[in-house]
């Protein structure tokens, strides 16, 4: 590493806070050789379920570098989505807090894009791209390598400063810059995850199964029905799940984010168990203009309900 590749590293990380971004880190632009090791047995072992999109372009998703020619460094960054008012869960159908606001795609790919311009005109010429959850990229595995965090036994990223509520994006580059160290895994004996998952989901440290998950069934799932032998175990929630983020002791202190975009609005807070139930086409369109809430879409939505409220 050279005095240059460290300033310009620090400089780039310091535009990314002043940006919004709650961290920044960077990792080598390589191949991610464990992480392949583990995509290729979850998905021999079929716990990808009906996303078959997982098992294309393997190559492109263990080494980053293929998806921009002549990269060399992928700067990550984390944003923090922790709402300042959640749902009250008693008696009442609750979507996962990261689908409360809008949708984050299109909220952090705007600021990455911001984050990339700014370095252009700023700091230093480059080639690259932007990724938010739009291509086969494992940002977990980019994000822990960048030194941002470390993946827990929920298979989700575990910032020690930000908890795990956290979205993540991209910017892979050919800027040559200094490579921060990976974190140890703090998550130590605790197994509360594992305990709290009430379809048994996470089979083992950091291996979820998706033919178990409530956030596969109730999000990815495009088929009408749903798996009859999970029926009473959804815990009410009706689009995505965070029982195992909740219970997460990384989760105590973490605080919410200063992102306007991502907090919800008053009528989602103030949904009942009847106002689901009832749930027209279009409140659903005014409930969640924006919102990746759309992916389910209101006839899968619908059916989410349906299933839980028999």
């Amino acid at each position: 590493m050279t005095e240059s590749q460290s300033v310009l590293t620090n400089r780039i990380k310091r535009l990314a806070r002043d940006l919004g971004f709650s961290a920044c880190g960077v990792a080598p632009a390589g191949e991610l050789t464990e992480d392949a090791v583990r995509l290729k047995n979850w998905l021999k072992n079929s716990m990808h379920a009906d996303m078959q999109y997982m098992s294309n372009h393997f190559d492109l998703r263990t080494n980053p570098s293929k998806l921009v020619p002549g990269a060399k460094s992928a700067i990550v960054v984390l944003m923090n989505y922790y709402p300042r008012t959640i749902q009250q869960e008693q008696d009442n159908l609750i979507i996962s807090k990261y689908a409360y606001g809008k949708d984050y795609h299109k909220v952090m790919k705007r600021m990455l894009k911001h984050l990339q311009h700014t370095i252009e005109k700023e700091i230093a010429p480059l080639k690259g791209r932007v990724f938010v959850d739009s291509a086969p990229v494992l940002e977990r595995a980019l994000a822990a390598a960048a030194g941002l965090g470390w993946i827990g036994k929920n298979a989700q990223l575990i910032s020690p400063r930000e908890g795990s509520f956290v979205f993540i994006g991209e910017l892979i580059s050919d800027l040559e810059l200094h490579y921060d160290k990976s974190l140890p895994d703090y998550c130590g004996g605790c197994s509360r995850c594992i305990q709290a998952c009430p379809t048994g989901a996470i089979v083992e440290d950091r291996v979820i199964d998706s033919r178990k998950c409530i956030s596969y069934w109730t999000i990815e799932n495009k088929k009408s029905e749903m798996d009859n032998s999970l029926k009473g175990k959804f815990m009410n929630r009706i689009f995505g799940c965070d029982i195992c983020q909740d219970v997460c002791p990384w989760n105590k202190k973490v605080k919410p984010t200063n992102t306007e975009e991502l907090h919800p609005s008053p009528d989602l807070i103030s949904m009942t168990y009847s106002g689901w139930i009832q749930l027209t086409r279009d409140g659903f369109d005014s409930l969640f203009q924006g919102s990746a809430v759309k992916r389910a879409g209101y006839e899968g939505l619908m059916r989410n309900i349906r299933f839980i409220t028999g």
